[in-house]
This record gives structure tokens, C-alpha cells and sequence, in this order.
């Protein structure tokens, strides 16, 4: 007889016990894309007092992006052998227009501030001879520089610290590092929501028809938000080799996905962190520039030197010691000055020499799966769990809400 009151009631109300897997699926859906957008946004913290939320990324975007940025420049870049790509004669050669322009000008500005009425009185023939005398050591100095640059690059630029002052700088490139190489699992994760919440959906109606219980609908919202977000997050991952399920082979969708993911996170890298012009900025203002400043205070103030060689006790003389040694001082600060625009002229070049592209796809391809895993599960390992929670809370509540729909 129970039966028998099962099934007629199934018939007289089979629209509603349809509706079950149908709002399952779109709970799992829902709750699946409430997840992922709740990782990426917003930027900044919305909210009142310590009520609100911020995108779990952009929240914890300095760790994330140090723990990004550390499996980086641990396995995917090796600054020491990425610069020396560069070739010191080519890199002078590059610039052989805008130093002698700088040349020029800083000696100009320094005969005049420093000895002007010798240099006023100087022939105009006198003067070109000084200042192509100067125009050919400058290009010797740069290549001598840029050797030792390369030789000690990571005394002058700190890659890790560079990547990571971007993406926190930039909380929306960030993301995109994350979401862009990821695109393919948060669709998955989404579309998964669908099917599981079917599957759970079908359990929900035979256990509803059978108990009428009110705390059937939520309860199994709530285990259909937070099995399906917890099951999707898992299979993106698990298992990180092929593993045979009967007839069918499985392997988490992130590492099957390496050859695809590795030219996507090339690309962004090389368009939008380690760009020439970011790496010049690093150069220019991060934590050791102060090193490449000292060197170049040295070799110009050496370059002085030699050019006065024969002349030296003749100029010391009528400038005075001290004002010789200002006079040093200033031209490697007017150098130093002029650095960034010069720079400029070799960002052609040198991106295609440094080449980080093709490095990071090469290397990505030769990480452990461990490894190649920490690319994008520290966006999802420490918060996991308050995702999940959400979308379990989300489903309680809909499936609260269609009690009430069905019982009043």
C-alpha cells in the first residue's frame, strides 16, 4: 500500500518531484559559479566593518603571488642564464645612437658648468675632437657594464621581488594569470555542477517521496553545494597521473592539460610580467638598484679618469681636486639620469633575446606533477573550504525555499 501511495503520488504531483533534479542541477550550477567568481572578485573589499568580502585572490594576493612567483624563479627561470643571452657587443651596439646623443650632451653640460671659459675659448674643432674622444670609450664602458651585469645579475635584479611588486601592484593581472591559465577547469567546475547536481537531484526525489521529511530539500541542497564544489575541485586536480576506472581512464583535467596550459602562462608572463620594460623598472627602482648605480658611479668615474689620463694634473689644476672629483659625481648621476630613455631603444632586441616565452613553456613541460600542480592549486588550497561552504549554504537555502513552495 505504501507504495501503491508513493506512486500516486508521484502521478498527481509529478511536476513538482520533476522539478527536484532540475533545481538540484541549477544549484550545483549556481553555487559552482558563485564559487569562482567569489575567488576573483571583487578587487577590493566590499562591506561594512569586518562584514563583507574581497575575491579570495585579490585578498591574499601577496602570498599568492610570492608562492606563484617562488615556483617561478625556482623552477622556471634561471636569471643567470636568461641574461646571458644578451650579447654585450650587440646590446652597445643598440644603443651606439642614443649614448653618443647622452655623450654629448652630459659633456657639454659639464665642460660648461665646470670650466666654461676653457671650453668657450676652445676652437670649434678643439671641442669635436673632446667630444669624439669621449663618444669612443662610451660604448667600451657599456659593453664592460653589461658584462658584469650579466655575470652578477642576480646582485642587481631580484626577479621574485620584481613579479611580485607587479601582480600586487595589479591585482587584476593577478587574476588573469590565474583565471586565464585555468579557463577550461572553472568552465568544468561549472558544468560539473549540472551533472552532479542531477545525479544528487534523482536521490533527493526518491527520498522526498518516500519520507515527505521538510528537512529532506535542504539538507540535500546544502550536501549538493558542497559535494559537487567539493568533487569538481578535486577532479581538476586528482588523480595527477592517468589512473584505469574499468573501462575508463582518468587524470585530473589540469594535468592532462599541461602542453596547453604551459603556452598560456608563457604567454601571459612574457606579455605581462616579465616584460623587458618591467625588468628595466626592477633594474631602475627595486630593492638592489643601488648596486647597479654603484657601478656605474665606478666605471664613469673611471672613464674620467682615463680620458684625463695625460691631462689630469693640467685639469685637477684648473678645476681643483675637489671639484674634479664633483665633477665625476655628476657625470654618473646625469648617466644614471639618462638611463631609463636610453634603455628604451634595446627593448626590441632584447625581448627577443631573452626569449622568457619559449623558456617557461620548455620548462613547464620538464616540472613534476607536484610541481606543475603548484602553478594554480595555491589559488584554491588555503580558502577552499569557504567556497565550499558557500555554495553548501546556497543550496540549504534553496532547498528551504522549495519546501515552503511545496508546502504552502
Amino acid at each position: 500500500m505504501q507504495w501503491r501511495a508513493v506512486l500516486d503520488d508521484l502521478g498527481a504531483h509529478w511536476h513538482v518531484y520533476l522539478s527536484m533534479p532540475l533545481i538540484a542541477a541549477i544549484i550545483g550550477y549556481v553555487t559552482k559559479r558563485a564559487a569562482i567568481e567569489m575567488m576573483f572578485h571583487p578587487l577590493e573589499f566590499v562591506g561594512v566593518g569586518p562584514f563583507g568580502w574581497q575575491g579570495v585572490i585579490p585578498r591574499n594576493a601577496r602570498r599568492m603571488a610570492t608562492v606563484a612567483m617562488e615556483l617561478m624563479t625556482t623552477n622556471l627561470i634561471d636569471p643567470r642564464e636568461v641574461f646571458s643571452r644578451l650579447d654585450p657587443k650587440r646590446v652597445t651596439e643598440e644603443l651606439r645612437g642614443p649614448i653618443e646623443q647622452a655623450v654629448d650632451e652630459i659633456t657639454r653640460e659639464l665642460l660648461a658648468e665646470y670650466q666654461p671659459n676653457l671650453w668657450e675659448l676652445l676652437p670649434h674643432q678643439a671641442q669635436r675632437r673632446v667630444l669624439d674622444r669621449v663618444k669612443a670609450e662610451a660604448p667600451r664602458v657599456v659593453e664592460r657594464m653589461m658584462r658584469e651585469v650579466s655575470d652578477n645579475i642576480e646582485d642587481i635584479l631580484d626577479v621574485k621581488d620584481m613579479a611580485v611588486r607587479n601582480l600586487v601592484r595589479d591585482k587584476a593581472m593577478l587574476n588573469r594569470l590565474i583565471r586565464d591559465t585555468a579557463a577550461p577547469e572553472m568552465r568544468f567546475i561549472a558544468r560539473a555542477g549540472i551533472w552532479f547536481g542531477l545525479v544528487i537531484g534523482f536521490v533527493q526525489l526518491v527520498t522526498w517521496a518516500l519520507t515527505k521529511d521538510p528537512w529532506v530539500l535542504p539538507v540535500f541542497g546544502g550536501l549538493t553545494g558542497w559535494l559537487t564544489d567539493w568533487l569538481a575541485l578535486k577532479m581538476i586536480f586528482f588523480p595527477r597521473l592517468p589512473r584505469r576506472f574499468g573501462p575508463f581512464v582518468w587524470q585530473g583535467m589540469f594535468q592532462r592539460r599541461r602542453m596547453a596550459v604551459a603556452h598560456d602562462y608563457g604567454d601571459l608572463i612574457a606579455r605581462e610580467i616579465l616584460t623587458v620594460g618591467n625588468v628595466l623598472e626592477a633594474v631602475l627602482t627595486g630593492p638592489k638598484s643601488d648596486r647597479l648605480y654603484a657601478l656605474i658611479h665606478r666605471e664613469v668615474r673611471r672613464a674620467i679618469d682615463r680620458q684625463a689620463s695625460l691631462a689630469k694634473p693640467l685639469v685637477v689644476a684648473a678645476v681643483g681636486s675637489r671639484r674634479f672629483q664633483e665633477m665625476k659625481a655628476e657625470a654618473a648621476r646625469k648617466a644614471i639620469e639618462r638611463m631609463p630613455e636610453t634603455l628604451r631603444h634595446v627593448e626590441d632586441y632584447a625581448t627577443g633575446a631573452l626569449d622568457i616565452r619559449a623558456t617557461i613553456i620548455r620548462q613547464i613541460q620538464a616540472l613534476t606533477p607536484v610541481q606543475y600542480e603548484g602553478l594554480l592549486r595555491p589559488a584554491f588550497r588555503q580558502d577552499e573550504w569557504k567556497l565550499i561552504a558557500v555554495g553548501a549554504v546556497i543550496g540549504f537555502l534553496v532547498g528551504e525555499l522549495q519546501v515552503l513552495v511545496l508546502l504552502h
